[in-house]
């Protein structure tokens, strides 16, 4: 009988702790978090604010070095920013200003090198029209709503091509029945393309409906709670009985335990600081 390997996981954080400063000490964000993101996967980091959920992100994005602890995409080490992980954040001014729609997607593709005018033109076009906004590629941002902005940040880093596309907390700051209609998009440009995607929320409702496989992460510092899947969930089903019930099972694991306080080292000559 031929045994069939399960494949390596496409990423893999692998006892990661993550660290920020300010004047007079060093706080631990995230404590030995692990975790495996595969192929298609729709891996959702879920936790209360302050838990080091973004900062997980961009250290996988390779803008934060971890203090300990590692991150490999494909195997191999991250060690910073790189195409290969698009990166759409919660800010609606992530576009330039003075360029049109279109002009915002090529842009990327030029800086890196990746295509020529017409074939990033034509790629451009192509990513547009799977995110609905071919029609607005000659519109300039100033005249788009919030959630039709995000849309152009998604088809730019996906225009990229990236193994992983990265998104923090990108429908915070919309409406309700905004944010509603972006997961539904996102959802149904998953289904066209089927891209990896690494994606931050502190909404349980949203992990659940956006998520395949939910992490859940402590209260500050940042450690895994538990690892649940959602496989089962979308947005039809969040008035079902099951849907509240693992609404619920999940919020009694974020904040059943105390917060612990997070290890604090003091800057070298602080008092009190380590020899």
């Amino acid at each position: 009988m031929t045994v069939h390997p399960f494949p390596a996981p496409m990423l893999q954080v692998d006892k990661l702790s993550l660290e920020y400063a300010d004047a007079h000490r060093v706080v631990r964000a995230t404590h030995r978090v692990s975790f495996d993101v595969h192929e298609a996967d729709r891996f959702v980091l879920l936790g209360p604010s302050g838990c080091g959920k973004s900062t997980l992100l961009k250290a996988v994005a390779g803008f934060i070095a971890p203090r300990e602890g590692q991150i490999r995409l494909d195997g191999q080490a991250v060690a910073g920013p790189g195409p290969d992980r698009g990166v759409v954040f919660q800010e609606f001014d992530q576009l330039a200003p003075w360029k049109t729609v279109r002009q915002n997607v090529v842009f990327g593709l030029r800086s890196a090198r990746k295509l020529g005018a017409a074939q990033a033109r034509e790629r451009a076009d192509e990513v547009l029209d799977q995110v609905g906004l071919l029609a607005f590629a000659d519109a300039y941002p100033h005249t788009l709503s919030g959630g039709m902005k995000q849309r152009v940040a998604i088809a730019r880093a996906l225009a990229m091509q990236p193994r992983i596309l990265l998104m923090d907390e990108p429908f915070a700051a919309l409406d309700a029945l905004t944010r509603q209609r972006m997961q539904a998009q996102l959802l149904a440009l998953w289904e066209q393309v089927r891209f990896t995607l690494l994606f931050v929320t502190h909404s349980i409702e949203e992990a659940l409906v956006v998520g395949s496989r939910v992490l859940l992460l402590s209260p500050h510092p940042g450690q895994v709670r538990a690892e649940l899947n959602a496989h089962a969930f979308d947005a039809d089903s969040t008035g079902s009985a099951a849907f509240q019930q693992t609404s619920q099972r999940i919020h009694q694991l974020l904040f059943e335990h105390q917060q612990v306080d997070a290890p604090i080292r003091r800057r070298a000559g602080q008092p009190g600081a380590a020899p």
